[in-house]
């Protein structure tokens, strides 16, 4: 990040962050990367979140003042302690954006609001769009995520989130073909936790298509256990797939297993953008994904190659393509990763916010 392009030439902002979630996703992350972003523009930033958490960890070790809270009620008392201390509340979900809109009549900061999610809701529409209605300014992180509110009249900014590059570590790379038996083998991979949007088991049975015609592949499953685990641990013993769909757990350090890894698969059905995916087009690795959500934007333009969400034919297809042709994906990543490191850089992401905070500061 330039960090002398993001001085702030007004008056320091006092930014307050508000993030409720108990674990660490992307959301988190940009969180954290937007508080760092600000702190490094002049600004002064803190963080509400749960107590415990995460998030509440990570910003503490970065060195962040955060208010630690166990739920709904406490956090309510916080901001109306400490809210009129801030000229800016930002949201980063839909829980700490409720609560906000309940309070807004004695809050006096301005409020911001990034919606995070392409989910369609189905129902209480007035009620949604009172919500958002009661902040300054109601963010999407895609055109996808902006669906929704926009379909009820309300203005949406989309500012999309932000990767960053980090360098491999050989020494854990080496690790990791050696404890996984990688060698010799084409390694495919994805990032994403075993819950019911993510679709683990299109993903399954598309590697086990791929794999009935090229047998030395191996896949590696990065991801926290979630309600699709048992599922998906049932559909690999009974495809035979042990030895080939490797389930790896969370990754602390993913950036050495895209080191690994010549293809990245997705196979999420609602996917508002998906960084992990922005992860690997950063670090160079080609990319096959739902024709979903942000997908349809990150991955346009020759950048990836997009299936039907739950079409395992047509995902298992797009990957032996790319096994098959490697001069074909070389060329797809190179463009993925000029356009990754142009569209969703850091400081652009938080140019772009800072001069929100400002017009909604300016309009009040």
């Amino acid at each position: 990040m330039n960090q002398t392009s993001l001085r702030a030439t007004q008056t320091p902002l006092r930014i307050l962050q508000i993030n409720l979630e108990r674990g660490w996703r992307g959301g988190e992350r940009q969180t954290l990367l937007c508080m760092q972003g600000y702190r490094a523009a002049g600004h002064e930033v803190c963080l509400l979140a749960r107590r415990r958490g995460a998030l509440a960890q990570a910003a503490q070790e970065a060195g962040f003042t955060v208010y630690a809270c166990a739920g709904v009620l406490s956090m309510a008392c916080c901001l109306l302690r400490r809210a009129r201390a801030f000229d800016i509340l930002h949201a980063q979900t839909a829980q700490a954006m409720s609560i906000l809109a309940w309070l807004r009549p004695v809050l006096r900061a301005r409020i911001v609001f990034t919606r995070r999610t392409a989910f369609k809701p189905k129902n209480k529409p007035a009620r949604r769009r009172w919500k958002w209605s009661r902040a300054d300014a109601l963010v999407a992180i895609s055109q996808a995520a902006a669906q929704a509110p926009r379909a009820l009249g309300l203005v949406v900014r989309v500012i999309p989130s932000a990767v960053t590059w980090v360098r491999p570590a050989p020494e854990r790379v080496e690790q990791l073909r050696v404890q996984y038996a990688l060698a010799g083998r084409s390694v495919l991979m994805t990032a994403a936790a075993l819950s019911p949007e993510k679709d683990p088991e299109t993903l399954i049975r598309a590697v086990h298509r791929l794999h009935l015609q090229r047998t030395q592949i191996v896949f590696l499953h990065c991801g926290a256990d979630g309600a699709a685990s048992q599922a998906a641990r049932a559909l690999v013993r009974a495809l035979n797939l042990e030895d080939v769909y490797l389930f790896v757990g969370f990754q602390t350090h993913i950036e050495d297993v895209y080191a690994l890894a010549h293809l990245y698969v997705s196979s999420s059905r609602s996917e508002a953008l998906g960084t992990s995916i922005l992860d690997a087009c950063l670090q160079g690795v080609p990319v096959v994904a739902t024709r979903v959500g942000g997908h349809l934007e990150s991955l346009a333009d020759g950048r990836g190659l997009l299936c039907e969400a739950g079409d395992d034919e047509e995902m298992a297809r797009h990957m032996l393509r790319l096994i098959d042709h490697p001069d074909v994906a070389a060329a797809m990543a190179a463009r993925a990763q000029t356009y990754t490191r142009a569209e969703y850089d850091v400081s652009v992401m938080v140019a772009r916010y800072l001069a929100l905070y400002q017009e909604v500061l300016q309009a009040a």
